[in-house]
């Protein structure tokens, strides 16, 4: 088990998060996709988190992160999805047609990981593969 230290608690909270683009839109890709990776991970040792493991979707992102016990996962969400969509916003408004600061969508999965920590790292890891093994499945299926 790997603990983490603060000045009087020793933990071990992690979390399985989820979130999506606004409307579930297929926004993360290319060069932004990279600089939101490096934003998310700048953002979270700036308020004393550490993400574990992580995967930027097409239209929603993944992410195992340790949070400390001082803050709740509600603000250190918030605080990731604001500061991306401002950082989104400023770079790419004009590029991509984003109205506003509207970049994420509402709300967020969470989940804590406990003792299944590999489970969840090994879903995460095979999102992707899953992702488009189900985008093949559903091309030639007739829906009426």
């Amino acid at each position: 088990m790997d603990v983490d230290h603060l000045k009087h608690s020793t933990y071990d909270c992690k979390y399985h998060v989820v979130f999506s683009s606004k409307y579930r839109t297929k926004r993360l890709y290319g060069e932004l996709r990279r600089e939101l990776k490096d934003q998310f991970v700048r953002l979270a040792l700036e308020k004393g988190c550490r993400i574990e493991e992580g995967e930027l979707m097409p239209d929603h992102v993944h992410m195992l992160i340790s949070i400390p016990p001082k803050y709740s996962v509600a603000h250190i969400i918030g605080f990731l999805k604001g500061k991306t969509s401002l950082y989104v916003a400023n770079k790419y408004a004009r590029k991509r047609r984003y109205k506003g600061y509207h970049f994420w969508a509402r709300g967020y999965f969470v989940s804590t990981t406990g003792y299944q920590e590999q489970v969840v790292r090994r879903y995460i890891q095979n999102q992707e593969k899953k992702d488009k093994a189900s985008d093949y499945n559903d091309l030639f299926k007739v829906s009426y």
